[in-house]
């Protein structure tokens, strides 16, 4: 058994998880989570069983760590539900797939209130209704740890169409983009500078004060909402390479670009005001994806550059060598005012 983190005062509570024990845990959360119209069989054996119309599937999972990728004073449980389920909804739209499950590990301090995971909970059910409806969660696990850690696998059906790789991008293809570029890194830039302490530590109450003109850009960075629908339309529309903007548009764009061993040329008039903040900015979970010349791009997708023989990333023509983006073991390298 592993060691339980805190003091022995919280054993006797019937609002910690350590008070009231798993089981009663599980009964609380469980009605509050979202069912998947793709389950079969969902919670309560060792297994679900997940519907696979055509025989395949897509799966990805994520990991959130309090610290490194979220802090709760900043962060409310909703939060947290709400960004764990989208950023892994945004994975299977980048494959051209339909979300229709998600398998949930939770390992929280045992003096964590119950309604944390209840707040969790509520937030994946609501993000799941808007973002993918039919998607729920299916199972998962919960365990003690002394850091608040959440991690998610998701599922995905093709219906019968081919995934959309990383590697299919072809010369002359058009290059575009759905959703927000850059918002979210500026949420959080804000977040760093104006909601800490004199200590320069996060800071709830300081978080709170920052007015509604910032709302927006926290919003991206805490409750995300990836256009998960255009991941279909995009596949539909003939998508020759796709991915999720999870690490900034520069250092994503070079993954596509290695897979399919091409150029990847960006307009910087198409960026938006900023093209820097465009490039540096991570979390976006926005959907970047290459169509053919003649494609009409389908649902939020707007062109923003070109498919060009080569290698690497350009702007306007020029070489981008820029190492922009975040990296979970090096943390993130960009400015976004």
């Amino acid at each position: 058994m592993p060691d339980i983190p805190g003091g022995p005062e919280f054993l006797d509570s019937p609002d910690t998880l350590g008070g009231i024990g798993e089981s009663a845990t599980l009964a609380r959360i469980f009605p509050r989570l979202p069912q998947s119209e793709a389950a079969l069989l969902g919670p309560g054996d060792d297994c679900a069983v997940i519907a696979a119309p055509d025989g395949r599937f897509v799966v990805t999972t994520d990991m959130m760590i309090h610290g490194p990728d979220f802090r709760l004073a900043w962060s409310s449980g909703y939060d947290l539900g709400w960004k764990a389920a989208a950023s892994n909804l945004s994975d299977v739209a980048a494959m051209g797939a339909t979300p229709t499950a998600l398998v949930v590990a939770i390992a929280a301090p045992a003096e964590s209130p119950v309604a944390l995971l209840e707040q969790i909970a509520d937030g994946l059910r609501e993000a799941c209704a808007e973002l993918a409806p039919g998607c729920g969660v299916v199972g998962g696990d919960l365990s003690v740890s002394a850091t608040l850690t959440l991690a998610v696998t998701a599922f995905g059906s093709l219906d019968f169409r081919a995934a959309v790789l990383r590697s299919g991008a072809r010369v002359g293809d058009q290059l575009a983009v759905s959703g927000e570029l850059g918002l979210a890194a500026r949420g959080l830039a804000l977040l760093f500078a104006e909601g800490v302490d004199v200590t320069g530590q996060p800071d709830a109450a300081a978080a709170a004060a920052l007015g509604v003109e910032h709302s927006a850009a926290l919003a991206a960075q805490l409750r995300p909402s990836p256009p998960i629908a255009d991941g279909v339309l995009a596949a539909r529309a003939g998508a020759t390479a796709m991915l999720d903007l999870s690490d900034g548009l520069a250092i994503d764009a070079r993954r596509v670009a290695a897979a399919s061993f091409v150029r990847l040329d960006f307009d910087s008039t198409l960026l938006g005001p900023d093209p820097h903040a465009a490039l540096a900015g991570g979390e976006d979970h926005a959907l970047l994806a290459s169509f053919p010349a003649d494609a009409e791009l389908p649902g939020g997708f707007r062109r923003i550059g070109r498919v060009l023989a080569g290698a690497g990333l350009s702007v306007d023509g020029f070489a981008f060598d820029e190492a922009l983006g975040w990296d979970p073991y090096r943390g993130w390298n960009g400015r976004v005012d």
